[in-house]
């Protein structure tokens, strides 16, 4: 019981404001807070979207005959938000695999869409085989090829307050979405 009155009491000098006593036993207060104990709020908020994407695929089939079948842009976010949605305990895997195969994704190839490493390579095939699954499980169907559509659109800053007495702040124009398509790139036989 001791132990764990101590334990809070330190805690709590530790999240507190600085105040006298927190300064004065500064020392041992993170000796025993960090690293096992340290507050922050990256946990909760670890990096806020500035930008909303909307992650589309659509397949390609190449029938007996020769001739190549293109579907429907299918949305690859609005499958993960429908599971998300409505779910007392949503899936870590619904809300951040896709948002984070595309960061990634980002992050190695830049904006040309070559791959500079094995990593990259990796990445590219982690996305591809994301795609592939979800519109295998979801529509079904014989395909070779995937294709990605990303579109970005940037999140508005709120307005300033007006200030007391004077018109409202003026609004900047809204930044116009950017879209981007990836090439076209082999999967593994899907479908029948």
């Amino acid at each position: 019981m001791a132990t764990a009155l101590v334990h809070v009491l330190l805690v709590f000098l530790h999240v507190a404001p600085p105040n006298p006593l927190s300064q004065q036993y500064s020392r041992q207060v993170n000796a025993w807070v960090l690293p096992l104990f340290e507050q922050n709020w990256r946990l909760f908020a670890p990096d806020p979207e500035s930008v909303n994407r909307q992650i589309s695929a659509r397949t390609m089939h190449t029938a007996p005959d020769g001739s190549v079948e293109l579907s429907d842009w299918f949305d690859l976010t609005g499958v993960d938000n429908s599971a998300v949605r409505h779910q007392v305990f949503p899936s870590h895997t619904a809300q951040n695999m896709l948002r984070r195969a595309w960061s990634s994704y980002l992050e190695t190839h830049g904006g040309d869409d070559q791959p500079r490493s094995q990593r990259a390579l990796m990445i590219q095939q982690y996305l591809t085989n994301i795609a592939a699954d979800r519109i295998s499980g979801h529509r079904g169907g014989a395909f070779e090829s995937v294709q990605l559509r990303v579109t970005t659109v940037p999140i508005a800053a709120p307005a300033a307050p007006a200030a007391a007495g004077g018109p409202g702040s003026a609004t900047a124009a809204p930044t116009p979405a950017d879209t981007r398509y990836l090439p076209w790139w082999k999967v593994d036989s899907h479908g029948n």
